[in-house]
């Protein structure tokens, strides 16, 4: 893989190229934003998938829910519909996408919506009779026909956008300098137990002007179904199989002591099909399957209701959680003012 990876630096240099000219050319204002009567916040990266884009937005819903009505809007990926969709009592991981159903099941006062053409699906939400007060735009950092209020911009502490390069011979969407859209920039899937120094480190290598925030991924310390609840030190315990169909599963497997266990790894954003059912139950036998929030919305249809158990995370700000609260916060606000 590094081998053919090699081999197509050229192409790199050329796609450096395009996006570097596309930027430009929205940044000199050549190509047109589309900006909007309402505070907006764009949560994206650089590189692709894996930098826990869905805890933040979810930690935005929490944060915002009790004083605004707040929207999601995504594009949807993989999922089985075209233009806009309103999630509703009918919607579905097919009609919806995973990440976008997943919001609307947790946070049923939530607008969620989906629309490939963001700056359409900007305008049919504030056409809605109960229109937001806010709008989160999941992965929008590349998406420049929008120009958002405010753009947060994730990194994850193991594959940093600046040790990285643009696809296809490495895994950033765009050249490293695009970090200057950003107004504050999170480090997320940080260890537990990061000091001071190894963050200090990490904000010299990112060379970025902007507030730096760390993260990590916060489990649960339950497992959850339609039926109840189980503790994940039981869990542990058990002869299990665990599936993952996300970026980087690891650190899920080793949360659960997977290790002794049957584990199955899908690509992110798995379509599971009937082969991957048989194959997951023939391994599972009787024995529990325990899986990510995000695969249980598109597996809780397709596998035994009392055998499928998923494990929450939540992003966990490791320290200045209250400044990042009161900047989002003073935004909104000014921004509510405002209009």
């Amino acid at each position: 893989m590094n081998m053919i990876r090699k081999l197509l630096f050229p192409v790199a240099l050329l796609y450096w190229l395009v996006t570097f000219v596309r930027n430009f050319l929205y940044d000199v204002g050549i190509f047109k934003s589309e900006s909007f009567d309402i505070p907006i916040i764009a949560v994206g990266n650089l590189s692709v998938g894996g930098t826990g884009k869905s805890p933040q937005i979810e930690y935005l819903i929490r944060l915002l829910s009790e004083h605004y009505q707040v929207a999601t809007l995504s594009r949807g990926y993989k999922r089985r519909t075209t233009g806009f969709v309103l999630a509703d009592h009918q919607a579905n991981a097919k009609t919806l996408g995973d990440e976008p159903f997943q919001f609307y099941s947790k946070y049923p006062k939530t607008i969620v919506a989906v629309d490939e053409n963001r700056v359409e699906g900007i305008d049919i939400l504030l056409g809605l009779d109960k229109k937001p007060n806010i709008i989160l735009l999941d992965d929008a950092f590349q998406h420049r026909k929008v120009k958002a209020g405010f753009y947060i911009l994730l990194t994850a502490y193991g594959d940093l956008f600046c040790d990285d390069f643009i696809l296809p011979f490495g895994n950033l969407r765009e050249p490293s300098f695009g970090k200057k859209r950003a107004d504050m920039i999170i480090v997320t899937k940080c260890p537990n137990n990061i000091d001071e120094l190894a963050q200090q480190k990490i904000k010299d290598k990112l060379k970025v002007s902007q507030p730096v925030y760390f993260t990590t991924i916060a489990y649960d310390s339950n497992v959850y179904n339609e039926s109840g609840q189980l503790s994940v030190n039981k869990i542990k315990e058990e002869e299990k199989v665990v599936v993952a169909g996300i970026a980087k599963p690891i650190p899920f497997f080793d949360f659960l002591n997977a290790n002794s266990n049957e584990t199955l790894i899908f690509s992110d954003h798995h379509n599971f099909e009937e082969k991957d059912i048989r194959t997951i139950l023939n391994i599972a036998k009787n024995n529990k399957i325990i899986t990510t929030e995000k695969d249980y919305v598109r597996l809780k249809d397709k596998l035994p209701k009392n055998q499928l158990y998923y494990l929450p995370i939540q992003s966990k700000f490791l320290h200045s959680d209250n400044d990042f609260d009161k900047k989002i916060l003073d935004y909104v606000e000014q921004s509510s003012r405002n209009r």
